[in-house]
């Protein structure tokens, strides 16, 4: 029976047993079968995800466990001797990971901006202790409550803190540890899971009721549900990706949040949009090397090539090239990147300006803060509030 579960728990032989882990030998064998089965092309998050489905009795604290592990091992690969048994280092991650939590200052800044992520970042992100600290800590929840809902929906859930008033007395951290999917408040739509430099970037956009706007990367729709409430539900909104299986969990995701001034279509990048509506507003919140979202997403600090953003940079000033052509005079063009390299952000500003020279710089600021000057481009860095890293440029079409 015990030969039996340990290879049911993928244990591997020779490195660890049950015995020799004791009561953590469960949840360590499914971090570790996780971790082992992981690739860039399946993103250890998804494998964790279908994992955890997959044990429909592991309990609740043991889920947690996995999760924890498994970014831990990630979040401090930099610090791991590799040739050792895959469960001692992810043993090794874990305590490296209670320990940065209980006394940050026990690692130096020197040896946190050298290991907490590959070499070849410092040619495209200027390197901080800030910033490497920021990537070693465990992210916040984000919520978005639906407007003026911010203070009831955070007593409803409890354990929430909101993040300000004006425009961002919505969004609310989340403290607690319910799995909040499953919270009568989310399936009655009272709120949405959304990062708050995602919440950001729906305010920088500034939608009015009555307007018609085009959310050429919409994805499952987290931005363009802003920007219907930004808009009261009036207008028009097109939502595109060219994952037709986003935009189906878009439509579930509306639907709960009883959203309907949306259209959805299909759209590659191509030069054939998908529709010819002329736009108010486009907001491009396109495919990215997600540098800023490394604090979230560990693993891809190590799957992530500087040729990945060479060739992301290039479909980034495509979208832009033919997005903006979807556009009436006078109307507003918004950039977004959950990304902080050079080459993804500033680089393909400049592009853009160069060959598209209808269009003319629209001052922003960062709705994060008090203290954000108009600017044309605008950087939101994740060591300040927790939220992602973003990127966030704007103009307007002339007229004419």
């Amino acid at each position: 029976m015990a030969d039996d579960q340990s290879k049911r728990l993928h244990v591997p032989s020779g490195t660890s047993s049950a015995a020799e882990y004791g009561p953590r030998a469960r949840p360590l064998a499914l971090a570790v079968r996780i971790i082992e089965h992981a690739s860039r092309e399946r993103p250890a998050d998804r494998v964790l995800r279908d994992t955890l489905k997959s044990e429909r009795h592991l309990p609740a604290s043991d889920s947690a466990t996995v999760s924890r592990s498994v970014f831990a091992y990630y979040r401090w690969l930099g610090w791991l001797e590799r040739a050792k048994p895959l469960p001692q280092q992810v043993e090794t991650a874990s305590a490296l990971a209670t320990r940065f939590a209980v006394s940050p200052d026990s690692l130096s800044d020197a040896e946190l901006m050298q290991r907490a992520a590959p070499g070849w970042l410092g040619e495209e992100v200027q390197m901080t202790a800030e910033f490497a600290r920021a990537l070693q800590s465990a992210p916040p929840v984000w919520l978005r409550a639906r407007p003026g809902q911010g203070i009831s929906t955070a007593n409803l859930l409890g354990e929430c803190r909101p993040f300000g008033s004006g425009a961002l007395a919505e969004a609310l951290q989340y403290l607690g540890h319910k799995d909040l999917l499953s919270t009568p408040e989310f399936h009655r739509g009272l709120f949405e899971l959304q990062d708050l430099s995602s919440q950001a970037v729906g305010l920088i956009c500034d939608p009015k009721p009555g307007e018609v706007w085009w959310d050429t990367c919409a994805g499952e729709g987290g931005k363009l549900l802003h920007l219907s409430d930004l808009m009261q539900n009036k207008g028009l909104i097109w939502g595109s990706d060219r994952a037709a299986w986003r935009l189906k969990r878009l439509g579930r995701r509306a639907a709960r949040a009883g959203v309907f001034n949306y259209r959805s279509a299909p759209w590659d990048g191509g030069a054939k949009l998908p529709t010819r509506t002329k736009f108010d507003g486009i907001l491009v919140d396109a495919p990215c090397t997600g540098v800023g979202t490394w604090h979230r997403n560990p693993q891809a600090r190590w799957t992530t090539s500087l040729e990945d953003i060479k060739e992301l940079s290039d479909i980034q000033s495509q979208l832009l090239a033919r997005a903006c052509l979807a556009l009436k005079p006078g109307g507003k063009l918004v950039y977004s990147v959950c990304t902080l390299t050079r080459s993804e952000t500033v680089n393909v500003v400049m592009r853009f300006q160069n060959e598209f020279p209808q269009f003319e710089p629209l001052l922003i600021r960062n709705p994060c803060t008090s203290q954000s000057a108009a600017q044309q481009t605008l950087q939101i860095p994740l060591e300040v509030n927790g939220g992602n890293g973003m990127f966030v440029a704007a103009w307007r079409r002339k007229n004419g």
